[in-house]
């Protein structure tokens, strides 16, 4: 046989063999569908996937014996194999969840069903539910004897267990959950109190509030090394808030302020912990800053609050102003304008982006890589800039907001330009920003403080579970360790529970150590 009649016998059989393939899918569909109809479920259909193959196996093209083509004829394939990829979600479950066993035997019990033998065990089967089941209350009995000696008649019992507030009826377990709930999850103290009630544990406001207010007043010692820490930086970033506190004149609320620091050097490749202080004041005067930065040196990234005009006086503290605060005034009106493109609020947005672009690129470098890629490449940027804003200016109306807008930039426009040749400076003040949010969310849910009183309370919480999160702590595990040991933790040692230092101690621990998704 010659090589070409060689090579027409393959075609032949490669062409018999995939109609063949074809058949027998077919075949395959008719089988189950008559099986079905056999077994009285004819009424069903097919789904829509098996109809199309059963169609496509009746319809599809004999090829001819000496079809050239025939070698290339796909056969419709069937079920889908498994490629043994994971499903998009499907993931382990965690390994340190704790793991309740529910074993599933026949409904025969021990004995086959078929000829009443033993059975016994071959394999198993398993499968994991992740499920949840709410908090639940727990009453803890210190139980302490009381033991004689029969000889000498003495008398010994173990000292009582130390409480996180002496005689008070929480544990630190309780406290914790209260503090969390609140200040994290920003959930007020009635509705908490409504909680408790559907599980038959009746624990009024003032009950609460007294748990908040003893926990507050054991933790303000720590609150207070976290302050001395953030001063000790080269620089912070401030901001403030408002918040209502009841209280005012007449029995009506008033608006009192909480004002935030933070010391955070990451962006510029330093490895110092990161921790936010927070306090608060009755009103928005400027000593309260100058008194709450009167030990510190350094650099102050804030708005142009003029409260913190007093602070730059004396060349102590450096001002860094924030760009984010500048632009925002370019929003608002570009927002007003429906964000029409080419308008003069879109153009200085655009210009200002060109700033926040290359500072995501630098972001984490060192201060002098920082500054070098500033001058060479945001100063052109920021000249252009100032030269756009002065002509412009000139051409718009004094009062209008496209001027006022430009204003405040001119006016401000040496610290906003200072971090170019400081590479240990941000281009803005989003870090406190950031910091601030968990307050916003909490004053839509509860509304106001109670008193000043309070004020003082929440600006301690919120100190220790904002360094917490800055630290990737878990807020409710990280206090709850805490709570459990401040009582008895000497107070000249109160900084090896900061949290950085606890998260090295806990690093260990998976529940410790918050999960980022």
């Amino acid at each position: 046989m010659s090589a070409d009649e060689q090579q027409a016998r393959i075609d032949t059989l490669s062409g018999e063999l995939k109609i063949a393939h074809l058949t027998i899918d077919k075949l395959k569909i008719e089988l189950s569908y008559l099986r079905r109809m056999q077994y009285g479920r004819s009424s069903e259909k097919l789904d829509h996937a098996g109809q199309m193959e059963l169609m496509d196996c009746a319809l599809a093209p004999v090829p001819a014996a000496n079809d050239a083509g025939a070698s290339h004829v796909t056969p419709i394939a069937g079920r889908k194999k498994d490629t043994g990829k994971t499903r998009p979600g499907l993931r382990e479950l965690p390994a340190h969840l704790p793991r309740q066993t529910v074993v599933h035997n026949p409904e025969g019990g021990c004995n086959c069903a078929a000829c009443g033998n033993g059975l016994r065990v071959i394999g198993q089967d398993v499968s994991e539910v992740l499920e949840y089941e709410p908090g639940n209350f727990l009453v803890i009995r210190h139980v302490r004897p009381k033991l004689a000696c029969g000889n000498c008649q003495s008398i010994s019992q173990a000292l009582a267990p130390k409480r996180p507030v002496e005689r008070a009826l929480a544990g630190a377990g309780l406290m914790t959950h209260v503090l969390v709930s609140k200040y994290a999850d920003h959930t007020p103290l009635y509705r908490q109190s409504q909680i408790f009630a559907r599980d038959g544990v009746e624990l009024a406001v003032s009950t609460l509030t007294d748990i908040v207010a003893g926990a507050a007043w054991l933790l303000t010692p720590l609150a207070q090394a976290m302050g001395r820490y953030v001063l000790s930086g080269s620089k912070i970033h401030g901001d403030d808030t408002p918040i209502r506190v009841l209280g005012g004149a007449k029995n009506k609320a008033k608006t009192g302020r909480l004002w935030v620091y933070v010391r955070d050097d990451r962006a510029g490749g330093d490895t110092a912990p990161a921790a936010v202080w927070f306090q608060y004041s009755a009103d928005r005067k400027g000593e309260h800053p100058r008194r709450h930065l009167r030990d510190f040196e350094g650099i102050l990234q804030a708005d142009a609050f003029s409260g913190y005009n007093r602070l730059f006086e004396d060349g102590r503290i450096v001002e860094a102003a924030c760009w984010s605060h500048a632009r925002r005034k370019f929003y608002d009106i570009h927002e007003q304008q429906h964000k029409l493109a080419g308008t003069l609020a879109h153009e200085a947005l655009q210009r200002i982006a060109a700033i926040f672009a290359i500072e995501a690129e630098i972001q984490g470098q060192s201060p002098e890589e920082r500054s070098r890629q500033r001058r060479r490449r945001t100063r052109p940027i920021l000249d252009e800039l100032q030269r756009w804003m002065s002509a412009t200016l000139a051409q718009v109306s004094a009062k209008s907001p496209m001027a006022l807008a430009m204003g405040y930039s001119m006016s401000n426009w040496r610290a906003l330009t200072r971090f170019v040749d400081d590479g240990r400076m941000e281009a803005h003040n989003n870090i406190a920003e950031r910091a601030l949010r968990g307050v916003a969310i909490g004053r839509k849910n509860y509304l106001h403080l109670g008193s000043d009183s309070g004020g003082e309370r929440a600006a301690v919480i919120y100190s220790l579970l904002g360094t917490a999160k800055l630290n990737g702590l878990n807020p409710r595990a990280y206090l709850r360790h805490v709570l459990e040991r401040i009582a008895e933790h000497p107070s000249n040692r109160i900084d090896e529970l900061l949290p950085w230092v606890v998260a090295e101690q806990m690093q260990q621990s998976p529940e410790f150590v918050r999960r980022v998704a």
